[in-house]
């Protein structure tokens, strides 16, 4: 029997519950320790053998890969929403450590990439610019919510502005509700600040690859949407394929059937349209899936290839929606060829420098 050990580590705030199991699938160490550096290092003395380690993406994942990274043979951040057997019978942390030990044993975890240190900068500013983004458009909803409880008609973003600010607050009556309205208001005048500072600090990182210069040529990648695409791809060497990025960005189709074969003179014969398109799959990075569309929407409205792709094709009455995709698809494809193999994009398409 071979001497690998397979290892889980269920991690909480305060403590982390490990199990580690033979090739066997017997547990040979079992411990809980402080979720801290020094505990966790600790941990690995007296264990021999290819050691390989799991634990689930999270709160704490990006900062055990970086410090246990070399220290295992194998080390695997797991996506936890496909770990359905956790969710069966009795649950404790113990006997989610040893699942998660058994699934890592029988190969049936699927990896969350955290491969690219050198992007982990762009990726921090990146988080910070769409939590301030995320937390603008919530102040912005709750100050339109404020006035249309009241009956007042504020389409448009001219509540938004500072200039006739003064003349909305006049609508509301005196006390409490205007009160609220002017913290509403200096609380997005404060996000707005902080996310112009943030978009200027993502840029300049950004523009420290020099990759970013070559893909803001592709129509519709301005420099913001760039510095995102890149924080959150980080290389795109962990892409076989075009159609392995579109799964990832949502842009790929979910395909379901039954019943695909018949028997014909005693030989099995595929049924003519046996997989049918059902969308597009549900399990994908959102933020990517933005990037890409609304990529696709700047393309095809300013002049050059993709417009003279879109415009002839929804006169003949195709469903612009599909257009869309099948130009986001497109721009992801063009996007992942000229980040991988190099070269400058050219109306014909991506040519070599």
């Amino acid at each position: 029997m071979s001497d690998d050990k397979y290892i889980a580590f269920d991690v909480h705030q305060a403590t982390t519950v490990i199990s580690a199991l033979n090739a066997g699938g017997r547990e040979v160490k079992a411990d809980v320790l402080p979720t801290q550096a020094p505990a966790l290092i600790g941990f690995w003395e007296g264990l021999r053998g290819k050691l390989h380690l799991t634990l689930e993406e999270g709160t704490y994942a990006a900062w055990l890969y970086d410090l246990l990274e070399g220290r295992v043979a194998e080390l695997v951040i797991c996506d936890p929403r496909r770990n359905a057997l956790l969710k069966e019978g009795n649950k404790t942390d113990a006997g989610d450590a040893r699942k998660l030990a058994e699934l890592l044993r029988a190969g049936m975890l699927r990896a969350v990439y955290h491969g690219s240190r050198s992007m982990r900068p762009l990726q921090e500013l990146a988080h910070g610019y769409e939590a301030l983004r995320a937390d603008t458009t919530r102040v912005m909803s709750r100050i339109k919510a404020l006035y249309r409880g009241r009956g007042i008609d504020c389409a448009g973003r001219g509540v938004y502005a500072k200039g006739p600010r003064e003349s909305w607050l006049e609508r509301l009556p005196a006390g409490a509700s205007r009160l609220r309205a002017e913290l509403l208001h200096d609380e997005l005048d404060h996000l707005r600040t902080l996310r112009r500072k943030a978009r200027v600090a993502l840029l300049a990182e950004s523009r420290k690859h020099t990759v970013a210069a070559r893909l803001r040529q592709i129509p519709g990648m301005g420099p913001l949407r760039v510095a995102l695409l890149m924080a959150y791809v980080q290389t795109p060497h962990r892409f076989r394929s075009r159609r392995s990025l579109w799964t990832y960005a949502g842009l790929g189709l979910v395909q379901r059937g039954s019943s695909e074969y018949r028997m014909v003179e005693g030989r099995a014969v595929r049924r003519p349209r046996a997989l049918q398109p059902r969308g597009l799959n549900p399990n994908h990075r959102p933020e990517l899936k933005e990037i890409f569309k609304s990529a696709a929407l700047s393309a095809i409205r300013r002049p050059g290839p993709f417009k003279d792709y879109y415009d002839p094709r929804a006169q003949q009455g195709v469903d612009p929606a599909i257009l869309r995709l099948i130009v986001a698809r497109k721009l992801a494809a063009l996007t992942l060829s000229l980040w991988k193999k190099g070269g400058h994009y050219r109306a014909q398409g991506p040519q070599q420098a």
